[in-house]
């Protein structure tokens, strides 16, 4: 499997898929920490990647997603965004509504 076939695979089979930096219980970015903390405070539950230990996936991801950065938040098989984009979904209150549709 390649790794654009197993990003899609991870997306499919996990609601929630994380793709960040570090470990969702040892994040290595601010902004990693900030998604995670996110999710913890509404108790979702989610599959997280280590993109620093999965060169393969980081590389790829950017082209998969169109998005340059990490974090990659997925729910349901879409990109939602990165830590600004979640932060103002959870300040507007619609992260919720996302995760437990």
């Amino acid at each position: 499997m390649n790794s654009f076939q197993e990003i899609e695979n991870l997306i499919k089979t996990n609601k929630v898929v994380l793709f960040m930096k570090g470990e969702k219980n040892q994040p290595e970015c601010g902004f990693s920490m900030q998604v995670v903390e996110t999710l913890n405070e509404l108790d979702a539950d989610f599959y997280s990647v280590n993109v620093l230990t999965r060169p393969d996936i980081r590389k790829d991801l950017k082209e998969y997603s169109s998005w340059p950065t990490f974090p990659q938040l997925y729910v349901d098989g879409e990109l939602i965004g990165g830590a600004d984009i979640v932060k103002s979904l959870y300040m507007d209150s619609e992260l919720e509504k996302i995760l437990f549709n």
